[in-house]
């Protein structure tokens, strides 16, 4: 090399030197902020999760610094230039060069890379898997004259006061506090999901209540919960049917009304939590902490015939592992289900021990849906009490305890689907035992209890079927031996059983001459061995015995609830192989991520410590998750934006100081209360500023992600309906009870093999709220689907939100709306205002109309009232609610008007 050459070259050494040695001594590299994105865009779908190409992995550290393939790591840290995950970042020979057969990384991220090497390859965790802490609310922010103005109106709580920061940072300034009634209808519809009373306007309107107080009266409305509990709702997969193609009701209404008390009366979310996830392992639990159950039994269930209840009921357990972590974790774990997370740090191993929490419940996807809570009422409650006054008088607490749970759930029993070995009988549609006649099954590891007694719930149409129960086989010990008599439907009875107090195989097996080949005997649901009454010699125990086998013969209202196995029926979890429930791989035990926070050791290894562990104020991500999602119900987006995820490929928070200073005021300040946190942003000045948007604000923040105006998006399907009802006088408000079948298209619910049908609701039922609604999963109600509502076979975080001519087209020929229409149109016609349109719009928007609208809407007044004269026909189909003496052309056009008001946008659209 010449000495021009030699001079070049090393100018150009000592270059990069300064270069790298800027980029590595003056600023740290953030692994979150800045490597992870790079690794998760171009390295792991190659090097972590499902694939190791080379035996190099980038999801876990241990793994990034281990031996590959090759015998040597890919990263050396603190040694860049020896780390072959650098080298070929830059090598020239294409098949060596990464990412392989893919453009090159720019020379930003090379460098990036290259520094956090050098810098020793920290591994740094994820933002959202941190513990958050309350940061300090930023000072109020005056540059170049910005919020010299506004500041007072904007700055109303520390909630703004981040928000100002980053509208600084944008160069943004907030818009003005929005209209006095249109604040008014927009706090009326996001904490109640209905307009304001006309009392509660005219307060406002003559400055009677302060909006503090206005606040306050919304959040204390019994219509705060309903409104809400649409939220929960989509989350908890709630729906009045089964799912799968049957798709049959189910009675699990108790679970709705038990979420709108419990929004209503505020109960903290830890407390929420661990009822949902576990109220039944809590002690002593009540009826309510029972219902709360059922959030975990909405999962579907296939009771179809042939389908095996093993199989759904595994898929049940791991919905339930899926719906724990996207509710309360913002997490997508359903695909660790069939091999470690691609992008976030959980292994194909935390899956299954997660599911081992859940694997344990008593339901099996049993046609019947057991266990059921069952609500007993009048006498029968009486009795109830009664017999548990009995079993502890003559008995003890415990078995007070167990008699209750017996009357209450009927558990623990053993479902005829665990019947095998059959000769000359079946399975009836893979479901109730059918035994014929010399037919014969078994039911292995039976623990009896040493009970006197076997239970059945069976039902049969032939007299004389003569059941011998043997010990193990058909050699074996006779244990009980009696006969089956024709029934009236199901029943539950009981028969003598020697007593056994070891687990037996029980060998059944049936006889009656009189019945033909394979004529059904009988058909068996379950058998139970449930402990003996005490006090037999006492006076009064025959009266109570026969008491208690009355009421477990009582049908009453029920929900399906989770109840946890006994010892002696606990499962054992393994690892699927490949997510396959058939491929069990090594036997796991409940355990939690050790990403997230520990696990306390005082908590058990069962729900109620998976509660506890979600619940913790260790938690990173509960409190995240809930603050982000309620901030997205009042302002249209989260800070995440993604509202179903916060791991690594989620969208970064628009605050995250903001995120963290909400989650700890939720834990700390408010005690998990959530209308505390709920005030907080509806009394910020950046929930009150006005929404109408702007060309600059239209370019530099289209989606209002930095918040310089108010919110503004379309009402959900549930708020379009009830506020269309409210703001016409038609909504009821009756509250609770069993769902109903408002007005809906003919035709539309069509079922197969069940025969059930849509028989519209008659009464006020006809116009109560559109929670009471009832769901079926197969064919939702119409309406609400057209308007973005879901079928919730499955946890929804987040509605997808359209905009299409079939919206419009149902609010102006849907029969809600147009009996909707017809009664403001009655309103209209007898207010007795000189401008009648004038008078509605005012009445449902609160604002007076503009001259063009009243204009257009005047001419199509003109134009209908003309058009109904001439065709009494169309007038007699249009006003098919009316009475025969008030069809008339002026009605009918009012009509007319009245439809296109509801279907104004801005009627449709908070603010």
């Amino acid at each position: 090399m010449n000495k021009t050459g030699f001079l070049i070259g090393t100018t150009s050494i000592l270059l990069a030197g300064v270069v790298f040695y800027s980029l590595t001594q003056e600023k740290e590299i953030d692994f979150s902020a800045q490597v992870k994105p790079i690794l998760n865009q171009h390295c792991i779908s190659c090097h972590g999760g499902v694939k190791k190409n080379g035996g190099f992995s980038l999801l876990f550290e241990a793994e990034a610094l281990a031996a590959t393939e090759s015998g040597h790591p890919a990263i050396i840290p603190g040694d860049a230039s020896a780390s072959e995950f650098i080298k070929r970042l830059t090598a020239a020979d294409p098949e060596i060069r990464m990412p392989y057969q893919k453009a090159p990384l720019s020379e930003e991220e090379i460098e990036i890379l290259t520094a956090w090497v050098e810098q020793g390859a920290p591994w740094g965790k994820h933002w959202a898997y941190e513990t958050p802490t309350k940061p300090t609310p930023p000072e109020t922010p005056v540059q170049a004259g910005f919020f010299t103005e506004s500041a007072p109106a904007f700055l109303q709580n520390d909630i703004d006061r981040f928000i100002a920061r980053g509208l600084t940072q944008q160069e943004l300034a907030p818009s003005p506090e929005a209209d006095k009634l249109v604040l008014l209808r927009r706090l009326s519809l996001d904490l109640t999901g209905l307009p304001p009373s006309e009392e509660l306007v005219n307060r406002w309107k003559s400055n009677e209540i302060s909006y503090e107080e206005l606040v306050d009266a919304l959040l204390e409305s019994p219509a705060y919960g309903e409104k809400w509990a649409s939220w929960w709702l989509d989350l908890a997969r709630y729906a009045d049917t089964k799912g799968y193609e049957r798709d049959v009701s189910r009675e699990i209404w108790a679970y709705r009304d038990w979420v709108i008390k419990a929004l209503n009366t505020d109960m903290p979310f830890d407390q929420f939590t661990v009822e949902q996830l576990a109220g039944d392992l809590l002690p002593d639990p009540d009826l309510d902490q029972l219902t709360a159950t059922a959030f975990h039994r909405n999962t579907m269930n296939n009771d179809e015939g042939g389908t095996q209840d093993e199989e759904f009921r595994v898929a049940a357990v791991l919905d339930r592992v899926n719906t724990t972590f996207d509710v309360w974790q913002s997490t997508t774990i359903a695909c660790v289900q069939c091999h470690s997370h691609p992008y976030d740090p959980f292994t194909h191993e935390n899956y299954f021990q997660l599911m081992a929490f859940f694997n344990n419940s008593r339901d099996e996807d049993t046609h019947g849906e057991e266990p059921k809570l069952k609500f007993y009422t009048g006498k029968d409650s009486v009795r109830v009490e009664e017999i548990k006054n009995w079993a502890a008088r003559h008995g003890s607490k415990d078995l007070e305890k167990e008699v209750e749970a017996i009357l209450r759930y009927q558990e623990p029993k053993y479902h005829a689907h665990l019947a095998e070995d059959f000769e000359n009988g079946e399975l009836i549609d893979t479901k109730w035992l059918g035994l014929w006649d010399q037919g014969s099954c078994y039911f292995r590891g039976i623990y009896t209890g040493g009970s006197p007694y076997i239970y059945l719930n069976y039902w049969t149409g032939n007299e004389g079927s003569l059941l011998t129960i043997r010990k193990d086989g058909p050699e074996g010990e006779i244990l009980a031996r009696f006969t089956l008599d024709k029934t009236e439907g199901r029943v539950i009875r009981r028969f003598p059983i020697k007593k056994v107090n070891e687990k037996v195989d029980l060998y059944f097996r049936m006889e009656n001459r009189r019945l033909g080949p394979q004529q059904t005997t009988s058909a068996i649901n379950w058998l139970a061995f449930f402990p003996e009454l005490p006090g037999k010699n006492q006076p009064g125990h025959a009266e109570t015995d026969r008491d208690f086998l009355a009421l477990l013969n009582t049908t009453t209202p029920s929900v399906p609830i989770m109840i946890e196995n006994p010892d002696y029926m606990k499962r054992t979890s393994h690892v699927f192989e490949r997510g396959n429930w058939m491929l069990k791989g090594e036997e796991v035990k409940p355990d939690v991520p050790a990403v997230l926070n520990s696990w306390d050791p005082a908590w058990p290894e069962n729900r109620l410590g998976l509660a506890y562990w979600l619940t913790s104020k260790e938690n990173p991500l509960t409190a995240r998750t809930l603050a982000n999602r309620i901030w997205a119900q009042l302002f249209g987006r989260g800070l995440v934006s993604t509202l179903e995820d916060m791991g690594t490929q989620s969208e970064p928070p628009s605050h995250r100081e903001l995120l963290d200073w909400m989650a700890v005021r939720l834990m700390e300040d408010h005690d998990w209360r959530l209308k505390p946190l709920i005030k907080d942003l509806v009394l910020s000045g950046t929930y009150r500023q006005s929404s109408v948007s702007s060309a600059l604000l239209h370019e530099k923040d289209p989606n209002n992600q930095w918040y310089a105006r108010g919110p503004r998006f379309r009402l959900s399907a549930e708020q379009i309906r009830d506020q269309a009802l409210a703001a016409t006088g038609l909504l009821s408000d009756k509250m609770y009870g069993k769902p109903v079948m408002p007005p809906q298209p003919e035709n539309v619910w069509q079922t197969v093999y069940n025969g059930e049908s849509w028989k519209t609701s008659e009464g006020e039922d006809r116009y109560r709220r559109a929670v009471y609604t009832l769901l079926k999963r197969t064919s939702p109600y119409p309406s609400f689907i057209s308007f973005d509502a879901g079928s919730r076979e499955v946890c929804t975080i987040d509605r997808t939100v359209t905009n299409t001519p079939l919206q419009a087209l149902v609010t102006l020929n849907d029969p809600v709306y147009q009996e909707a229409a017809y009664q403001l149109a009655l309103r209209m016609q007898q207010s007795g205002a000189e401008d009648p349109i004038s008078w509605a719009y005012e009445k449902l928007l609160l604002q007076p109309i503009t001259a063009e609208k009243h204009r257009y809407l005047k001419d199509l007044r003109d134009f209908a009232q003309e058009d109904f004269a001439q065709d009494p026909q169309a007038l007699k189909d249009w006003l098919q609610f009316a009475a025969e003496a008030d069809k008339d052309p002026e009605l009918a056009a009012l009509a007319v008007v009245a439809n296109a008001l509801l279907n104004l946008d801005e009627f449709l659209t908070k603010s």
